[in-house]
């Protein structure tokens, strides 16, 4: 039942960076989460494990959304040499 008179807010749901880049890998959470690093003061994947998942993957497409993803966070983002930051996923 909706009110009129009231104003409704609900807090925004914002994944974690294990929840995006489950989303956009697509391989299960225990191997996701075993890549994450901590690295200064962000958490970060290696890009050896990318590049992994990139030869390894079967699915076609999601082989270019994570050599996408790769390239963004090494060009863009070259904070931490060598790992994609956690900024990228979003």
């Amino acid at each position: 039942m909706i009110q009129v008179d009231k104003t409704y807010a609900r807090a925004a749901y914002v994944p974690t960076f294990l929840k995006k880049l489950i989303n956009i890998i697509r391989m299960s959470d225990q191997l996701v989460a075993a890549g994450i690093k901590q690295k200064g003061d962000s958490k970060c994947i290696p890009w050896k494990n990318l590049r992994d998942l990139i030869l390894a993957h079967p699915n076609m497409r999601k082989r270019v959304d994570i050599f996408t993803l790769s390239i963004y966070g090494l060009v863009i983002f070259p904070k931490a040499l060598g790992h994609i930051e956690e900024a990228v996923a979003d």
